[in-house]
């Protein structure tokens, strides 16, 4: 059915290896960073390695600085030595991972060149080796607030993705945002479109099927237990929670036709926002959960519109493409895939762009390959994003106001749908 086919266009992806970034557009001449490893007893030897290019990579999608190729051994409380300064760095990142087989720890300073002062310095730890990735990444999210750098408090989030197993089935994956982490959470039967549930990531909505009927289900990540919200013949999906998390927009089909419901989960009850013979879906909060942006086939071909959160007249907001299908939000901030080539047998091509609510303000994102799945960063200064092109596919990260991208090559998967 179209309908069915418009609701499950998303994207066929991947699972990581080690993340391999490449930028993809440089911007300003940056501080150079030199990163040494005073580590001296660590358990594992793989983690061991990997983490370096963790922390470098980190640096790199944090982009503040510019990071020097190499990392130096040296003892933590070593004092800089003359050697340094043939590389020129404004400022030295120098670590100590300790332990490996339970509990990890790691220390961390940021050293100052010019006099050798520490402007950071922290300890970490970690009981589950196997979330070693957040280390990196909490720690240097702890540096760009400390140096009062553009915050990337992201960079220390989870993302949520379905992927597919076997056909009729699919499993829910925790993963850190270069996928290096992966914590299956939800196996067995069809479980699809997570969605985080709140700010703390404590908690994400899925939809399942039940004896046959699409049912929406809220799992806690603390308790492992899963509550059912509400179900609907044809389909049911969370595609976005309030700021309060007190309500939920959703995409529900009682009738066979998709449309718009925001749903009250203390008074437990959905109200209509949209009513059209066609498809409408993907509703997304804007303009501080005054109205929503959602995707319908209203003009012909999948194309974002919006409307208040009472209903009412309907606003098409994008005057350009042949199919845009997936759709993100931040305050009054729309960023959304839009496919570009028209020829039917020619190479597909979807880019990103950003748009505002406010004014007339559009920005292009991407150039090359198909761009699809855009998903807003908490503070709404990066885009995750998946890149397909060609023979190999990545997770891309769009630092906006950087103007820099980064991806990070995937192994051979397919993915349901993402949420970060």
């Amino acid at each position: 059915m179209k309908k069915i086919l418009v609701l499950l266009v998303f994207i066929t992806s991947i699972f990581a290896a080690d993340a391999t970034i490449e930028v993809v557009n440089r911007g300003l001449v940056l501080p150079r960073i030199l990163i040494q490893d005073a580590t001296t007893n660590f358990a594992s030897s793989d983690v061991k390695e990997r983490f370096s290019r963790m922390i470098a990579g980190d640096l790199t999608v944090g982009s503040a600085f510019e990071v020097i190729e190499g990392i130096e051994k040296t003892t933590y409380d070593a004092p800089l030595g003359a050697e340094i300064a043939a590389k020129n760095p404004a400022f030295v990142l120098r670590y100590e991972l300790a332990g490996g087989s339970g509990e990890t720890m790691l220390k961390v300073k940021l050293i100052d060149t010019k006099d050798s002062s520490v402007r950071f310095e922290a300890n970490y730890s970690q009981s589950d080796l196997k979330r070693w990735p957040f280390l990196s990444h909490r720690a240097i999210a702890d540096i760009a607030r400390n140096l009062e750098l553009s915050p990337i408090e992201w960079m220390d989030k989870s993302i949520v993705i379905s992927q597919y197993t076997k056909p009729g089935e699919a499993r829910i994956i925790i993963a850190d945002y270069t996928l290096t982490y992966q914590n299956v959470v939800l196996s067995g039967g069809l479980n699809i479109f997570p969605k985080w549930a709140n700010v703390e990531q404590s908690a994400f909505y899925y939809t399942t099927h039940e004896k046959g009927k699409p049912t929406l289900y809220k799992y806690d990540l603390t308790t492992r237990q899963k509550s059912r919200i509400t179900s609907s013949g044809g389909m049911v999906v969370a595609s976005d929670v309030s700021k309060d998390g007190s309500k939920l927009l959703l995409t529900m089909a009682p009738a066979d036709q998709s449309d718009i419901f925001l749903y009250d989960l203390n008074t437990r009850s959905a109200k209509r926002i949209t009513s059209y013979s066609g498809i409408d879906v993907n509703g997304n909060f804007v303009d501080n959960d005054s109205r929503v942006v959602f995707v319908s086939d209203r003009m012909g071909n999948p194309n974002i519109f919006a409307t208040s959160i009472n209903g009412g007249g309907v606003e098409q907001l994008v005057y350009h493409g042949k199919n845009n299908s997936s759709v993100s939000t931040w305050e009054n901030y729309v960023v959304y895939s839009s496919r570009e080539s028209g020829a039917e047998y020619s190479q597909r091509t979807f880019n990103l762009y950003l748009i505002s609510t406010k004014s007339d303000y559009i920005r292009q994102l991407t150039a090359t390959g198909v761009n699809t799945f855009p998903r807003f960063s908490s503070d709404g200064g990066s885009i995750v994003y998946i890149k397909d092109a060609g023979s190999q596919s990545a997770v891309g990260i769009i630092r906006v106001n950087e103007n820099k991208s980064f991806s990070f090559p995937l192994n051979l998967g397919k993915l349901q749908s993402i949420d970060w």
